[in-house]
C-alpha cells in the first residue's frame, strides 16, 4: 500500500536517497571543478607545468571522463529523487527549483542539502525520533 504525500512513510525513504545522492553529486562536482577540469586545462595557460599528454593531463583527462559521465547520471536520480521528494513533502515551486539548481554548484549544494533536510524534519518531527530509535 502506497503512503499518502505529506505523509511520514511516504517521505523518509526518498529523505534517506536525497541525502546519500546529495552528497555523493556534491562530492563529485567539487572533484571535477577542483582536480579533474585544472589537470586537464592547466596546460592551456602553463603549457611547461602540465603538457598535453603528460601523466598528470591523463589523469585529470580520465577523471574528467569517468567521474564526470558518472556524475552526470548520478545527477539526473538526484534530481527525479529531489523531485519526488519535493512532491511528497509538498515544498513550495520556488524551494523546489532552488534547491535542485544549488545541485550543480559547487559548494553551495551542501547548503541546499541542509536546508531540504532542516525542511523536512521540520515538516515531519517523528523523522527524529525514527532516526534515534
Amino acid at each position: 500500500m502506497r503512503e499518502a504525500a505529506g505523509t511520514f512513510g511516504a517521505v523518509k525513504p526518498l529523505l534517506n536517497a536525497y541525502r546519500v545522492l546529495a552528497t555523493v553529486v556534491g562530492l563529485s562536482i567539487i572533484t571535477l571543478v577542483v582536480v579533474g577540469v585544472p589537470l586537464k586545462y592547466v596546460h592551456e595557460i602553463w603549457p611547461s607545468v602540465l603538457p598535453e599528454g603528460s601523466h598528470g593531463w591523463q589523469v585529470g583527462s580520465d577523471i574528467n571522463l569517468y567521474l564526470g559521465t558518472a556524475h552526470g547520471f548520478i545527477y539526473m536520480v538526484f534530481v527525479l529523487v529531489a523531485f519526488m521528494l519535493a512532491l511528497r513533502a509538498r515544498w513550495p515551486i520556488a524551494f523546489t527549483v532552488v534547491t535542485l539548481v544549488c545541485g550543480t554548484i559547487p559548494f553551495l549544494s551542501f547548503w541546499a542539502e541542509f536546508r531540504a533536510i532542516r525542511r523536512v524534519r521540520a515538516q515531519f518531527p517523528d523523522l527524529e525520533t525514527s532516526a534515534a530509535g
